[in-house]
């Protein structure tokens, strides 16, 4: 039961169909199914499978809107019902797409995982300049800034906003993820960690900031 919920997650984002997506990750709760599960191994999944089609050629920049619409209403659903938790004094984050990438399917994910493990979030959005991370880092005193992209033009675009943080003597740890990213090359530019999904992201944050155990290595600057 529970493949074939997650098999109907995923094929509704791939169908575009944001009802059909609410009433899967409804059966997904009714099931049992863990939200965190639903969204990764469900309609994450679907959004892996528009990717593939969209560099196939099989789909278009509005299959692609339509499917993200689809998945958000499936998150939606889910996102009440994530585990949440607090503290007294929240770890400010600050998080968004590098400037020239318009994906933040990811990026969203990551800070939905993050607001729900007691996070603080500053979402600054995709397609994001250089010195708009190093403003906003200064002015809400951020101890993480995540850098996301989903394209290999703009990778470079990390190692630049990590630079000007520190030129700028911004104390804050940097962790990287995204599509074409590795834990090589958020070692090479100099980020501190490196988070392969969501739920790694949340892992990898406590690491950095000193708030859990070491579960996922990140990259650490040479």
């Amino acid at each position: 039961m529970t493949d074939q919920i997650l098999t109907e997650l995923a094929d509704a984002v791939v169908a575009m169909d944001a009802t059909r997506a609410s009433r899967a990750a409804g059966r997904a709760l009714e099931s049992g199914i863990a939200p965190v599960v639903a969204i990764l191994d469900g309609l994450s999944k679907g959004m892996e499978r528009v990717s593939e089609l969209y560099e196939a050629e099989e789909y278009f920049i509005p299959e692609i809107l339509l499917s993200a619409d689809a998945m958000n209403a499936g998150v939606d659903v889910l996102r009440p019902h994530l585990p949440k938790e607090s503290t007294r004094d929240k770890r400010k984050v600050v998080i968004g797409v590098v400037k020239g990438d318009t994906h933040d399917i990811g990026k969203n994910l990551v800070r939905i995982m993050l607001e729900n493990g007691g996070f603080e979030v500053h979402d600054l959005g995709r397609d994001v300049a250089h010195s708009r991370f190093v403003e906003v880092a200064r002015q809400v005193g951020a101890d993480l800034v995540c850098l996301s992209t989903l394209m290999t033009t703009t990778m470079d675009g990390m190692r630049v906003v990590i630079d000007e943080l520190r030129r700028a003597g911004v104390a804050a740890r940097v962790m990287v993820g995204g599509g074409p990213i590795s834990p090589g090359f958020a070692s090479r530019i100099g980020a501190d960690g490196y988070g392969r999904n969501a739920t790694e992201a949340v892992r990898v944050a406590r690491s950095l900031l000193g708030s859990g155990p070491v579960v996922a290595r990140g990259a650490t600057q040479a």
